[in-house]
């Protein structure tokens, strides 16, 4: 089954043969050019500084480079879903955060010299990918083959797994600034889920000044420095640049698939009371103790979902319309 995956030796055979190919055709590639000639011409022949000049900015700035969004998207998809370890996290872990570095690029600002608004959603697109592909790697691998796993089952017909593509949507996103974000700046983003219901999983994502918050300990290996002294909400929101909550829903063809058996098909969530898990009501981290942390966070989500009824407020200019502005 794929909770046997230990290793990244299980890694998918296609994924495999693609990474051969591509380094294949890289190393053809570098010896039809001659590289290391190529090379030193690029860094020695004429106009070799504004060359270098160019290349040096185009580094500095590659996040704001054409395809840079979907290159990161796809790293941290690619690496949660097929190269990394399933993760062992037990249902005391299911509300920690994810930790995300990142930086302004000079493409990234606007007439104001600080981060522009728009980009914030970009970054936030990366950083939670990365929480949701890391928890629901496991379960995303048995629900992409539910014939064999049968995960669910045919609202239709009980007696047969359901059928179709799985995937992974985005239903919603709101973002609150606070503090602006200097050209070049370096920051954290602290992604974690903030609760669920029947069709949404609700994650909170916060802008976090980068280094003014260490967490307690890390729940794998370790990936830094930890603190000692207890913190405060008071404190830590001086910390905060800007805050968002995403909507995210899980689908297998037209059927949406409760976040619950995402996160309990990935060992993150605890035994029921009477499900006859008796040596359950022993452990420290109990069904209510998870349940009393969504509940806490379903009243932030509760606000955002109700965002959706502003969809009713379109009336199709019934009085008139100001007037119609290009873009540019």
């Amino acid at each position: 089954m794929a909770a046997s995956r230990n290793s990244p030796s299980s890694t998918p055979l296609w994924f495999k043969l693609g990474l051969l190919l591509l380094c294949s055709a890289s190393a053809y590639a570098a010896y039809q050019l001659n590289a290391p000639e190529a090379i030193l011409a690029f860094f020695t022949g004429p106009g070799s500084y504004s060359r270098i000049f160019t290349a040096a900015f185009l580094v500095i700035n590659w996040k704001s480079l054409p395809f840079a969004w979907s290159v990161r998207m796809w790293y941290c998809m690619i690496i949660h879903l097929f190269v990394r370890n399933y993760h062992t996290h037990t249902p005391d872990k299911l509300f920690h955060p994810v930790i995300c570095e990142s930086h302004t690029s000079l493409g990234e600002i606007d007439y104001r010299l600080h981060k522009s608004n728009s980009t914030y959603l970009s970054d936030f697109d990366v950083a939670r990918s990365h929480l949701v592909s890391h928890l629901v790697a496991r379960s995303g691998h048995l629900l992409a083959r539910n014939a064999k796993h049968r995960l669910v089952m045919d609202p239709s017909d009980p007696t047969k797994p359901a059928r179709g593509c799985f995937g992974i949507g985005i239903g919603a996103v709101h973002c609150a600034f606070k503090r602006e974000i200097k050209p070049y700046q370096k920051y954290e983003m602290w992604s974690r889920i903030l609760s669920w219901d029947r069709k949404w999983l609700y994650i909170v994502t916060h802008f976090v000044k980068k280094g003014a918050v260490l967490p307690h300990s890390w729940d794998a290996q370790s990936f830094g420095r930890t603190r000692n002294n207890p913190g405060s909400p008071q404190v830590w929101e001086k910390k905060i640049y800007a805050t968002a909550v995403t909507a995210y829903v899980f689908k297998l063809g037209r059927l949406k698939v409760h976040p619950a058996v995402m996160l309990g098909a990935s060992g993150l969530l605890p035994e029921r009371p009477g499900a006859g898990g008796g040596a359950n009501k022993l452990a420290e981290w109990t069904w209510e103790r998870t349940e009393a942390e969504r509940q806490r966070g379903y009243e932030y989500a509760l606000h955002f979902a109700a965002m959706n009824g502003l969809h009713g407020w379109f009336d199709g200019g019934e009085d008139g319309a100001l007037g119609r502005f290009a873009l540019g």
